[in-house]
Order: C-alpha cells, then sequence, then structure tokens
C-alpha cells in the first residue's frame, strides 16, 4: 500500500491534486505541454502503480496541461535514435513497456480522460479510459511509431484495432492519420466534445456523479470492464514489444 505523501510530487512529469478521494493527474514537461521521451516512459510505469495500491484514491482524471495533451509531433523517420539500439539499452525500456499500461489497467477505479488539446504520441493510454473527454481542438494520430520509423509494437498493436477495428486502425498506424475530435466521437473513441474551459469542470462533475455509488460498486466494475484488454495486453505485448525493438537494433 502506498499513500499520498508518498509518490504526490515524487515525479517530475506529473503534478497531483487530490480532494475527496478524486485524484487528478496531470501531464506536463517542465510546466508546459507534455512531451513524451524516456522520462514519462519510466516515471508513468511507476507512477501507475502508486496510484494503483493507494486506496484512499477513489476516481482518477488524467488530463494534459496548456493546449495540447501529449506530443510533440514526430516527422516521417524522425526518431535519431532509432537504429541505435542494443539489447542492453532497450531492455528496461523493454520492460517499462510492459508493465506501463498494465499498470495503469490495474488502478481499480474508474479512470476519466479529459483531453485538452491534440494527442499525437501514445494517445492510447487516455483512449483506454472508462470516460473520455476531449476538447472541440483534439485530433488523435500516431506520429511515433510507423511515421517515425518504429514498429507499433508497443500497446497501439493492441488497443487501437480493438478501438477502431482492425481495417480502420492499420490504415490509421501505418498513414499517421489525423482523427478528429468529431469523428473520434463517431468512431466511439470520445464521449463528449466540450469547450476548453468546460473540460475539467465536466470531468470533475462526472468523478462526483460516480462516487455516489457504492466503493465496491466501482471498484469492482472497474475491474470486469478491464478484464478484457488486460488479457489481450497480456498475451500480445511482449511480443509487440520485442518485434519493435529488433528493428531498433543497430545493423551489424
Amino acid at each position: 500500500m502506498t499513500e499520498f505523501s508518498d509518490y504526490s510530487a515524487k515525479y517530475s512529469c506529473l503534478a497531483m491534486t487530490r480532494e475527496d478521494g478524486i485524484l487528478e493527474v496531470r501531464f506536463h514537461t517542465d510546466g508546459g505541454p507534455f512531451h513524451w521521451g524516456l522520462t514519462p516512459h519510466r516515471e508513468l510505469e511507476s507512477a501507475f502503480l502508486d496510484i494503483a495500491r493507494d486506496r484512499a484514491n477513489q476516481i482518477v482524471i488524467l488530463t494534459g496541461t496548456g493546449q495540447t495533451y501529449c506530443g510533440p509531433a514526430v516527422p516521417p523517420g524522425g526518431h535519431p535514435n532509432r537504429n541505435s539500439m542494443t539489447p542492453a539499452i532497450y531492455d528496461p525500456i523493454y520492460w517499462e513497456g510492459k508493465h506501463l499500461l498494465m499498470n495503469l489497467l490495474n488502478i481499480e477505479v474508474p479512470v476519466i480522460a479529459a483531453i485538452n488539446g491534440p494527442a499525437v504520441r501514445h494517445a492510447e493510454i487516455a483512449l483506454i479510459s472508462d470516460i473520455v473527454l476531449a476538447t472541440d481542438d483534439t485530433y488523435f494520430q500516431d506520429t511515433a511509431h510507423f511515421q517515425g520509423g518504429m514498429v507499433p509494437g508497443d500497446g497501439m498493436h493492441v488497443i487501437m484495432p480493438m478501438l477502431l477495428g482492425l481495417t480502420r486502425a492499420r490504415y490509421f498506424l501505418f498513414t499517421a492519420q489525423k482523427i478528429t475530435a468529431a469523428e473520434a466521437q463517431r468512431l466511439g473513441l470520445v464521449n463528449e466534445i466540450l469547450s476548453r474551459a468546460d473540460l475539467l469542470p465536466r470531468a470533475r462533475e462526472l468523478a462526483r456523479l460516480l462516487l455516489q455509488q457504492t466503493e465496491l460498486v466501482r471498484r469492482y466494475s472497474r475491474v470486469v470492464l478491464t478484464e478484457d484488454l488486460k488479457s489481450r495486453l497480456q498475451a500480445q505485448l511482449s511480443h509487440g514489444l520485442a518485434l519493435e525493438g529488433l528493428a531498433r537494433m543497430k545493423a551489424t
């Protein structure tokens, strides 16, 4: 078990506040918009575990900072270290990748995503939330993987086909397609579209609505509603991560 004081100020890319059991987690980089990289990859794996082990957390809200949810966009073939890996360098990335999404899904309370703008890297972290809200200027795109010269094997290959359907997901991943908030809502990725000013108030309103149910009903509902996704990740994630890593190895 962990307590809020053990981890609330522990992570450089996460700002956390909690009121009446509602934990708000805001992704950021140096206080500004959230930039994906090795540090967030490492910290989110650990942070989600800490959050899951704190029984005082009753609802979790995930959001970003400023005008974007997660970036920056990676230009085609743009990962500078995409072919510089060795097994020793990749092993901790592989280990974190195996646990990051599973630790998120092991948070046994409802999770609400308040997506505050474009999500061009690792949108799946928000999209597997129980309730997904987005601003009207949000769009979803995977610039980090195939477009950036990497295999989409770290969970995108499981989650996007599950959410979009296999044919749409393959197109999305191969072409770095942009899906607007309105289209995402039509496809079932997003529940509500709001103005930026209304986004977090609506997330908090929904959190308090969920708090009206008993704790065990909330917890066990989260458990049963994430079982299928967890089983798919358990079966497919390690293989996908291994192929992603193999494609990034230094040429001999």
